[in-house]
């Protein structure tokens, strides 16, 4: 194989007319196109750089490491004459499984059938197609200065050099060169990946053909943007919830007026080398003149049914609209003080270190909580994805991000929590106060204070979190607030902290074993 660094101009000019003028098989246009897209990324896990084409043109390599794949379905017309056909069938994804291709004519199902099939994906490069002009009568071409020389004759190699026999018998290592002409078109240039099929039908003439075939290189997730808006207090507010589906396509080929079903729910699919987690976005028969996504159960998941078809471009990243705009969505802001850093969690026995533990988290987390109803405007499943929230600046009406989060599916009916970040004027302090431990009666006994502090002008609601870490077995004996046990190790204080107040919360523990 020759080796050219870097590829010149003109030979690129070149093998673009060549590839212009050759003869490509006929093809006939698509009748009907569905995908079933399957995802196996986290919600907010595909990274910026993959929405972007990589470069160096087509198909893109970056493909391969797309947390997905799609099932493709295509309908098309093919001329068949009765006996062996031989079928070019381009256009088809640049990741295709070749060996998930099915092929089904259904004007003759049961006399119309593929006896072989070919996938070809050796595509035609500058130096495969000097390659397969071996023994072939070729033109190089040399600058020297300001002069171009050109030496005709018959390509013998290209390993390392150009190497001709012109028609007196003298050998030429051409090097270096500036362009490279073609007297003739060899055949079979493949410019793009082409299933080859090898049909044998007993009825010629008009057959409508159904393709189906497995893709990687692509992929989807649902995206949310809320716009919030305080309410009369600093504990509550409504916000306007705007929902999108977005499909990322770098498998190497583009479908036109594509018709999508989005399923929604964790799909598993067994992989030869592991079992992983996905989603689907799945071809559907729907009415063309629906304007969105319409929802209902499928099986034990979500199908969200495209009303329209779409174009998925190559090498891009699509938004589709998963549901209008629910407004005025009320919505509940929740500060929660979580005083151990890190979390801390039995290993084999209990806890018996009194130091262990002592770390101490100061931060406390700020939430914005929506119920999933129809009666607050939403009730719909809503599909894994990452929920960016921003808020209006009265000052100049202009929006500004408060932070993100991702949610897990989350059925209707259910409360939605989103993480923000942390308050600023809003800080909390842990400490020990007591520790006993009785080794014979086998059980212990901790105090603990907390502090909640509160820098504004307005009070704040904090649900204080403890968890009850140092064993399985336990039980608060005394408590200066009310408390609620949210599961076995785990109990929450909710407090009002007043304006430019503080909160203590002290309660003490016994752990038995």
């Amino acid at each position: 194989m020759a080796n050219f660094h870097p590829l010149p101009r003109p030979l690129c000019a070149a093998l673009a007319a060549a590839l212009l003028a050759a003869p490509a098989a006929a093809q006939v246009p698509t009748a009907d196109t569905a995908l079933t897209i399957y995802s196996t990324t986290r919600p907010g896990g595909v990274p910026a750089d993959q929405y972007r084409p990589a470069p160096g043109g087509y198909p893109s390599l970056a493909g391969r490491d797309v947390p997905g794949y799609a099932v493709i379905r295509q309908q098309r017309r093919l001329e068949l004459d009765s006996g062996l056909n031989r079928i070019d069938f381009r256009d088809v994804a640049a990741y295709i499984d070749p060996t998930t291709v099915t092929f089904e004519s259904l004007t003759a199902p049961d006399t119309t059938r593929v006896i072989e099939q070919n996938f070809r994906f050796d595509l035609v490069s500058a130096d495969k197609l000097l390659d397969r002009y071996i023994d072939q009568i070729v033109t190089v071409d040399q600058v020297a200065g300001d002069r171009v020389t050109s030496i005709t004759g018959r390509l013998l190699s290209t390993a390392g050099a150009l190497v001709l026999q012109s028609d007196d018998g003298r050998i030429h290592a051409v090097r270096s060169y500036q362009n490279v002409h073609f007297h003739d078109l060899p055949g079979g240039l493949i410019t793009r990946p082409t299933l080859v099929w090898d049909v044998a039908a007993e009825r010629a003439g008009t057959h409508d053909a159904r393709i189906g075939y497995q893709t990687a290189g692509l992929t989807w997730w649902a995206d949310y943007n809320l716009v919030f808006r305080e309410g009369a207090d600093a504990n509550s507010g409504a916000a306007d919830v705007h929902a999108w589906v977005s499909v990322l396509n770098r498998s190497g080929a583009s479908f036109d007026d594509a018709r999508l079903k989005l399923i929604a729910g964790d799909v598993n699919r067994a992989e030869p080398a592991q079992p992983r987690v996905m989603r689907a976005l799945e071809a559907a028969s729907v009415a063309q003149d629906a304007a969105g996504f319409d929802e209902r159960s499928f099986f034990e998941f979500h199908l969200y049914t495209l009303g329209r078809t779409t174009t998925l471009p190559g090498d891009s990243t699509k938004q589709i609209e998963l549901f209008p705009k629910a407004a005025d969505v009320p919505v509940r802001k929740k500060l929660v003080y979580y005083g151990l850093a890190p979390h801390y969690g039995t290993f084999g026995g209990p806890a018996t270190d009194r130091d262990y533990g002592l770390p101490m988290n100061t931060k406390v987390d700020v939430y914005l909580e929506l119920d999933n109803r129809a009666e607050a405007g939403l009730g719909v499943p809503l599909p894994a994805g990452r929920l960016r929230v921003s808020q209006l600046d009265p000052a100049d009406s202009t929006l500004e991000f408060i932070g993100e989060d991702v949610i897990d599916h989350t059925p209707k009916d259910e409360t939605v929590r989103i993480r923000l970040g942390s308050a600023f004027d809003v800080v909390g302090e842990r400490r020990q106060t007591a520790f006993r431990l009785e080794r014979d009666a086998e059980r212990m006994e901790e105090s603990i204070e907390i502090r909640v502090r509160n820098h504004k002008t307005a009070p704040v609601e904090v649900l204080v979190r403890e968890v009850l870490f140092r064993w399985t077995t336990s039980e608060i004996l005394e408590s200066s607030h009310d408390w609620e046990r949210d599961d076995a190790r785990t109990v929450h204080f909710p407090v009002t902290v007043p304006a430019d107040g503080e909160v203590t919360v002290r309660y003490t523990v016994r752990y038995t074993w």
